[in-house]
């Protein structure tokens, strides 16, 4: 499937790299606020400085996060990622186990979004914005082919609302961020 977002594909082992929270934790970081240091992260993602430098120069190693140029950044080491997003490659040996690993992973590391969202941020929504705010939990009978078709269709109708956050200042006005989850669960035969 061509990848409307420029996301990062990872194979197998960039999925095992990936797969430790302390790493998912500074990816994320990273990808929603931009270059930092070890020093910085530190405290964000629970580990000590060492530590989190440790952990970059392991994502740094499997093409995660290069040293970022940041002016006058003296002696820090500065980081960035090299997209705004991953996804996972089912391609190769050992892909699906790391590939769930990591979901594994990540969805510790995040939570319970729906429930934080719920809890934290809807309360203090404008009603305008509660309005449009919801779930849809739909089953549709399709072939595998069919449901690529459709993720490419959904990538694609994202895509230009997805780059516009590397420049929020091209977004209309009143424009906000909006955390769109969707799950693909396919069910068993029978």
């Amino acid at each position: 499937m061509a990848d409307a977002y420029d996301d990062l594909e990872l194979d197998a082992r960039g999925m095992r790299a990936l797969a430790h929270p302390v790493r998912v934790r500074l990816l994320g970081e990273l990808q929603r606020h931009g270059p930092s240091t070890a020093t910085r992260l530190s405290p964000v993602v629970g580990a000590t400085p060492s530590v989190t430098s440790w952990h970059l120069r392991h994502l740094a190693e499997h093409g995660m996060v290069p040293d970022a140029a940041v002016p006058g950044s003296g002696r820090e080491r500065w980081w960035e990622v090299v997209s705004r997003g991953y996804r996972l490659s089912a391609d190769g040996p050992g892909a699906l186990e790391a590939g769930r690993a990591l979901a594994r992973v990540v969805e510790e590391v995040e939570g319970d979004v729906v429930g934080d969202w719920h809890r934290d941020t809807e309360p203090g929504l404008p009603p305008a914005w509660q309005e449009v705010a919801g779930r849809s939990s739909t089953r549709v009978l399709v072939t595998r082919e069919e449901l690529l078709a459709l993720e490419a269709r959904w990538e694609e109708l994202l895509a230009p609302y997805v780059h516009r956050k590397t420049d929020p200042a091209s977004a209309p006005a009143g424009a906000r961020l909006v955390h769109v989850l969707r799950h693909v669960m396919p069910e068993r035969d029978g």
